[in-house]
C-alpha cells in the first residue's frame, strides 16, 4: 500500500516523502540506511514518524506528497494534529509556500 509520511527530525524540522513499503520500515532505512536515507535526513537523525496517510495508488501518494510539501510547518502541524479545520485558514496567498520544513522523496 503506499504512503505519504512526514518525520520530525532531531533538529525539529519536518522532512515529507512517499513509500511504497511501509511507514515505519522507511523511518528505518531514514535512520540507519545510508543507501536508501535522504541526505536531509542523514544530516538530521534521528528522525520519528509523526504522521501517516495511506493510498490506494502511489501516484496519489506522491501528489499529497507534493501538495504538503508546499504547506507552512503551522498548517503540517494542524494536520499532524487532527486539526483540518484549521487548514484553509492557514493557507498563504501565492502556492502556500514552506517555511521551516524540509521537502524530500
Amino acid at each position: 500500500m503506499p504512503y505519504m509520511y512526514i518525520v520530525r527530525c532531531r533538529d525539529g524540522a519536518y522532512y515529507t516523502g512517499s513509500t511504497l513499503k511501509d511507514p515505519e520500515a522507511r523511518v528505518w532505512e531514514h535512520n540507519h540506511d545510508e543507501d536508501y536515507a535522504a541526505r536531509y535526513t542523514i544530516k538530521r537523525r534521528p528522525v520519528v514518524l509523526v504522521d501517516v496517510e495511506s493510498f490506494a495508488r502511489i501516484d496519489d501518494a506522491f501528489r499529497r506528497e507534493k501538495q504538503v510539501q508546499k504547506w507552512s510547518r503551522a498548517k503540517k502541524e494542524a494536520l499532524m494534529e487532527g486539526r483540518l479545520d484549521d487548514l484553509p485558514g492557514l493557507s498563504r496567498a501565492g502556492g502556500d509556500a514552506s517555511t521551516g520544513s524540509a521537502t524530500g522523496a
